[in-house]
């Protein structure tokens, strides 16, 4: 009987070439009678939302483009999450129903923060609660689960057997072996998977820019204390609201200097309260205060573990900076503590939240200016280093980072004496073939930003973007224009703008556009007009006429009433 013949097929529809929106698909192929290959199965690792670029205006965050999967839903078999960052999670409740609801395995701590997603949503749906000591099977994949240290607990690699060789996805990790909480990286088994040989090694490559080895989150820990001792005022801390190890630490903290904690943002509060009670967060009820009752303590006896490290405009800590939260006022006196790196792409908005809370008269305290507070959670250089000599993989692929530290990550491979052939730079949507001792690139998948704002998913696409862009930069001008049923006009035309220098600051230039509508609207005989026509011609004449006149481009919409 003539043996099957397989491939795997690695598909990123996030999470290379681009630090966040993680979404991975291992798809397995298997040679048919006619000698073509098809697709039997698919796994997918993580799911998670992007944050949007600067000028992607009005858009709270990306989600993966799962539309190359619509047509597959029934070879899905599971999906697998690594860990309970928003990053790699926080799509699933939007495409859970898409994808036909396969089953899902998590983590004890991920799972808790699925779920709070998933009530959020009103999604009834069970989360497989992994354990460390029993494989998952799904279908022809096996997959094992290896704990390592991040700066969230309960992190775990994924050892996926297959028909074609071994898969060692090494998600978001550092070699801590001195974790706060939890244990420390499973060393046994990772070492283990290398000497019965792995085909690929997934890294996190983040950290490749920086030497050495990663420091242990213990000493945020001693930081907090430190930072905390010199504090006059109301001890704030901002970070990750999953970042359950650093939130712990700074409790601890503030109980031992006798400070009152209170949780500020929703995904802090709903996340604290996850993780106390499943056991990650015991905090001492006595320190807890409710958000009301902030003014009733003075000002040096509170500490504050406040959402929105990351500058987003509508968290917490923004709020903060612009005195919109009633029980909270910053003061001089008050020490803010930004304990995360920016993500590569937010540093604009979380320095320019630093300076406004700088200019309340806090003292702001963030990693560029002060040592040893914040550990990173992506391994450095050597950590890398230990986890390729550890696996000795075939191949590799490095994700959750931009093209830089890719590329960075195949000189580091290089430099420990693999051929850089070996290692797979990928773009969004770019595909790995691997079969028995052989991998090459492969077609492209096609993928989509997909925008999720206040108003849906999806609906902002290319167009709304730049529309949203000219706006912001150059303002709006709105027509307004009413014509009875003979095509003429009823009334004077009726023009507003926005965020554009007119009529009161140019009144020459209105009476221009005025004249320029009312020669174009003059009814030409009998015929009909073509509205469709006319709004074009109104609106290219107009645009031309204030780029010449000024050399500005607004945003210019007519509407036709009464026709």
């Amino acid at each position: 009987m003539e043996k099957k013949q397989y491939r795997i097929r690695f598909v990123p529809l996030g999470g290379v070439s681009d630090v966040t929106k993680n979404m991975y698909l291992y798809e397995l192929y298997v040679k048919s009678s006619n000698n073509n290959f098809y697709l039997q199965e698919i796994v997918i690792v993580d799911c998670g939302i992007g944050f949007p670029k600067s000028q992607e205006l009005g858009v709270d965050f990306v989600i993966p483009d799962i539309s190359y999967l619509l047509d597959k839903i029934e070879k899905i078999k599971g999906i697998i999450l690594t860990h309970g960052h928003e990053d790699h999670i926080s799509a699933l409740p939007y495409h859970l129903a898409s994808l036909n609801s396969p089953p899902i395995f998590a983590s004890r701590l991920t799972k808790g923060f699925l779920e709070n997603k998933f009530s959020e949503f009103g999604i009834r749906s069970v989360v497989n609660e992994i354990k460390y000591s029993q494989p998952v099977r799904l279908g022809s994949f096996e997959i094992e689960f290896i704990p390592v240290t991040h700066s969230i607990p309960d992190t775990v690699h994924l050892l996926i057997k297959t028909p074609v060789g071994v898969f060692y996805h090494g998600t978001d990790f550092k070699f801590d072996l001195t974790p706060p909480y939890g244990q420390p990286p499973d060393f046994y088994k990772i070492t283990k998977a290398g000497k019965e040989g792995v085909l690929c090694l997934l890294s996190d490559c983040l950290g490749v820019e920086r030497e050495g080895l990663t420091l242990s989150e213990k000493v945020v820990g001693l930081t907090f204390e430190n930072e905390m001792r010199q504090t006059k005022g109301k001890f704030i801390m901002t970070t990750f609201s999953s970042n359950v190890s650093r939130i712990r630490q700074c409790f601890e903290a503030a109980v031992k200097f006798n400070r009152k904690v209170c949780f500020l943002g929703r995904s802090m509060k709903e996340n604290t309260k996850k993780a106390k009670e499943l056991g990650y967060l015991p905090p001492k009820e006595s320190f807890l205060i409710d958000e009301t009752e902030i003014k009733k303590y003075p000002q040096n006896k509170l500490c504050l573990i406040v959402a929105g490290s990351q500058g987003q405009s509508d968290s917490a800590m923004a709020k903060l900076s612009r005195d919109q939260n009633p029980n909270v006022k910053i003061v001089a006196g008050d020490r803010i503590v930004f304990s995360s790196d920016p993500i590569p792409g937010n540093e604009e908005e979380v320095y320019g939240l630093i300076e406004d809370l700088i200019i309340k008269g806090a003292e702001v305290i963030y990693p560029v200016i002060t040592d040893q507070l914040h550990a990173s959670g992506h391994g450095n250089e050597d950590d890398l280093k230990f986890l390729i000599r550890f696996t000795n993989p075939s191949y590799f692929i490095p994700i959750g980072g931009t093209i830089r530290h890719q590329r960075q990550y195949q000189r580091l491979v290089e430099g420990l004496g693999y051929p850089k052939e070996r290692v797979f730079i990928l773009f969004e949507g770019d595909t790995v073939w691997f079969e028995k001792n052989r991998a090459y690139l492969g077609e492209k998948v096609e993928t989509k930003n997909v925008y999720v704002d206040a108003y849906g998913i999806g609906d902002v696409g290319r167009v709304v973007l730049q529309d949203r862009q000219q706006i912001a930069a150059e303002g709006i001008v709105v027509v307004i224009l009413s014509f009875d049923h003979y095509g003429c006009l009823t009334t004077a035309p009726k023009i507003v703008s926005r965020g554009f220098i007119f009529e009161k600051e140019n009144k020459d230039l209105y009476q221009k556009a005025v004249n320029l509508i009312q020669r174009l609207t003059k009814p030409k005989g009998q015929r009909r007009v073509n509205l469709l026509l006319l709004k074009k011609e109104i609106t290219k004449s107009l645009e031309s006429l204030f780029f010449e006149e000024i050399g500005r481009k607004p945003l210019v919409v007519v509407e036709i009433i009464g026709i």
